[in-house]
């Protein structure tokens, strides 16, 4: 074992996890930069547990299996980061966990949305006990159409929401393959307004814990829509990378170093795809190191540029290091669309398996570029729509007045899910009505979740369109048999 003294940190190399992952010096020393000054960070290690087999006809024996196989499974993922993070100088910020789509676990024992509750309350004891930041999974699948199982937990969400800390809940409505579940879609208006009310005296929170999908992937290990597919094996391990800084670095020496102080396109092209590769080495070391301490099989990495609240952190940030004023202004869509390629060239040399996302993320609360476009009246939600096109996921974390009506709620979530639907996409919706709060106010969600300006929604009506029954058809294009 060699220990190197860099700055203030120490990184230690074994040379058992350089065969493994073929890392060496120069890159653990570029890595350390990347951390001290750049903000660096694997984001999670999630982990996704299958609770298939802990279904019962008994709530009370369901509740129980599910407990003891989360706790049994998960026990020593928190110290196994902790561990991992101390000794190759790796902040990871995040450990968490993905479960089965629990309307598939309870469609047994659950008769009432209460029951649902009952079981979100067993998962967050679970959650807490074993000390990971979140737990995701409290879930349906509802892209085709809707089991009275995945009914009764989707109405269960607004109380589950409220008497939960760490509980995320998700729903997909929609895929390429099977179109738009309307009524599901209709129903999430209603449920999101609820949820937002449950959860009013904390600046509606619960709306932050809630995500509605369209072409939702199996493996993605990020928040708040992160669940374990039924595809996946019994236990795995995912890690989400993320460095918007680090890119952000590239791209300021990219132009100093350039001729006029303006790189081609074809230099800023390799620029973010190189930065994107030493990224998500550092994503794959920590993962397979912890799926062989924990026993655990490695799944994918997920390489999204995955913003926080940080100054420097921001994903609004390099856009503008490409070249636009503020996020929203045009350009905008082209910029973010390369970036979103290249990371996604780059990611894929770096890892035989990347997953889940994978791209750069666009919430607003967590991305402090994002929040001043918004306040300089650079960035409206139509704009943002546009930019779900071409990133990696969609709608995020925006909140909006409290008095919004669930019809709009619900015609924001179509129009994102039929941009998933046609574009082959995950587009996903985490909006958030907050109760009392109206355009020009700001909210405080605290951590990673941050602050967020209320902005405005287009007040004219889609009553008539989201009120009819049944799907939108899948594309002409899903038909591939």
């Amino acid at each position: 074992m060699t220990a190197c003294r860099i700055g203030k940190q120490y990184v230690t190399l074994f040379f058992i996890h350089e065969i493994r992952c073929m890392i060496n010096i120069s890159e653990v020393l570029e890595t350390n930069k990347m951390i001290e000054q750049e903000n660096l960070d694997v984001r999670t290690i999630t982990m996704g547990i299958s609770l298939l087999s802990c279904a019962d006809n008994s709530l009370q024996v369901t509740c129980r299996n599910i407990y003891d196989k989360i706790t049994s499974y998960a026990k020593n993922l928190v110290s196994v980061g902790n561990e991992i993070s101390r000794e190759f100088a790796i902040p990871i910020v995040n450990k968490r966990i993905a479960i089965t789509p629990i309307s598939l676990v309870g469609a047994n024992c659950c008769k009432t949305p209460d029951d649902y509750v009952t079981i979100a309350q067993t998962l967050d004891r679970a959650a807490k006990d074993v000390g990971v930041n979140f737990l995701g999974g409290f879930s349906a699948i509802v892209s085709k159409g809707m089991t009275h199982s995945d009914e009764l937990l989707i109405r269960s969400i607004p109380a589950a929401m409220a008497a939960t800390d760490r509980i995320c809940s998700s729903v997909c409505v929609g895929s390429t393959k099977t179109g738009i579940n309307m009524d599901a879609v209709r129903l999430m208006g209603d449920i999101i307004r609820q949820t937002a009310e449950h959860t009013a005296e904390r600046d509606s929170l619960g709306c932050a814990k809630l995500v509605v999908l369209c072409n939702a992937p199996d493996d993605n290990p990020f928040m708040a829509g992160a669940f374990h597919g039924v595809s996946e094996t019994d236990a795995v391990i995912n890690v989400g990378v993320s460095g918007p800084g680090v890119v952000k670095y590239a791209l300021e020496q990219m132009d100093l170093n350039a001729d006029g102080g303006l790189a081609t396109f074809e230099t800023l092209g390799e620029t973010i795809k190189k930065t994107a590769f030493k990224i998500t080495r550092v994503g794959q070391l920590v993962a397979q190191e912890a799926a062989a301490r924990l026993g655990i099989p490695f799944g994918i990495i997920d390489l999204s540029l995955a913003p926080t609240p940080a100054i420097g952190d921001s994903v609004a940030d390099i856009l503008c290091c490409m070249g636009v004023e503020y996020a929203g202004a045009p350009g905008t869509t082209a910029a973010l669309a390369m970036l979103n390629d290249q990371v996604k060239k780059g990611g894929v040399m770096a890892s035989s398996y990347v997953g889940g996302l994978s791209g750069a993320f666009i919430p607003v609360s967590e991305d402090q570029g994002m929040i001043d476009a918004v306040e300089a009246g650079a960035l409206t939600i139509e704009k943002l729509e546009a930019m779900t096109c071409v990133c990696s996921v969609g709608l995020d974390m925006i909140a909006i007045p409290g008095d919004t009506k669930p019809e709009t709620i619900a015609g924001i979530i179509a129009d994102e899910a039929a941009i998933g639907m046609v574009n082959q996409k995950t587009t996903a919706v985490r909006i958030i009505p907050v109760i009392g709060k109206n355009v020009g106010d700001s909210v405080e969600f605290g951590g990673l979740l941050g602050h967020a300006p209320v902005m405005p929604v287009n007040t004219f009506g889609c009553s008539r369109f989201v009120n009819r029954k049944g799907r939108i058809p899948a594309p002409i294009h899903s038909f591939k048999n």
